[in-house]
């Protein structure tokens, strides 16, 4: 099983409690219509550092990571397409909006669940502060600042994502690995880009960043 599918399957698994079904449907819905690069990026790092670790140990923070993407993603079209403009409020054509809006509480709520043990937690929660005060600033600006802001939680996220990764096999990530991996997710648009699009030279780059950061530690110590 490759990467993205351990994502897919355990972010599908995480949510499998949630009721009723049609708001479950709505999360594994837009699971398997996502990029699952977030939660792949993930499990690569926490394998850069450690190529003999259990997977399966890891997909909880791969699937936490990736929840936490999908709600923010979500909430941020949302709140650019304003889906209940255009409803007839006399029929059901808002429920779908009205179920998005559960869905993207829901994915981020358990995608903090899943990592809220983790060393990664703190991060998890600078990057739900971060999307915030993002959005906030974006309706005070132009079209191109506010694309560049959009584009901000994408980056966010894989910083995210490779500290999940190195938590899980007891490693951190040191200011040049969330450089590089906010380089990973640079893009013309708020598009997440693809899992084949990381470069094949990603993994080795990350356990060389890592270890740039351990040799420097115990220099210092």
């Amino acid at each position: 099983m490759d990467d993205a599918a351990r994502t897919r399957a355990a972010a599908e698994r995480s949510v499998g409690d949630v009721e009723p079904a049609a708001l479950r449907s709505a999360l594994t819905d837009r699971f398997d219509d996502a990029e699952m690069t977030p939660g792949a990026l993930t499990l690569l790092s926490a394998r850069a550092l450690d190529p003999d670790v259990d997977l399966a140990g890891v997909e909880d923070h791969a699937a936490g990571v990736q929840l936490i993407y999908e709600g923010l993603r979500l909430t941020r079209e949302l709140s650019q397409t304003e889906p209940w403009a255009a409803a007839d409020l006399d029929v059901d054509g808002d429920i779908d909006a009205d179920l998005d809006v559960l869905a993207a509480d829901v994915s981020v709520s358990r995608g903090f669940y899943l990592l809220a043990r983790t060393a990664a937690a703190g991060k998890a929660v600078e990057t739900v502060r971060a999307f915030g005060r993002d959005q906030t600033l974006r309706r005070d600006t132009g079209p191109e600042e506010a694309a560049a802001l959009d584009r901000n939680l994408e980056a966010d996220v894989f910083e995210l994502a490779v500290v999940a990764g190195t938590a899980a096999v007891g490693a951190s990530a040191p200011a040049d690995l969330l450089s590089y991996a906010a380089e990973l997710a640079a893009g013309d648009d708020d598009r997440m880009p693809a899992v084949g699009a990381l470069p094949d030279s990603t993994g080795d780059r990350i356990a060389s960043l890592a270890d740039e950061d351990r040799v420097a530690s115990s220099a210092d110590s």
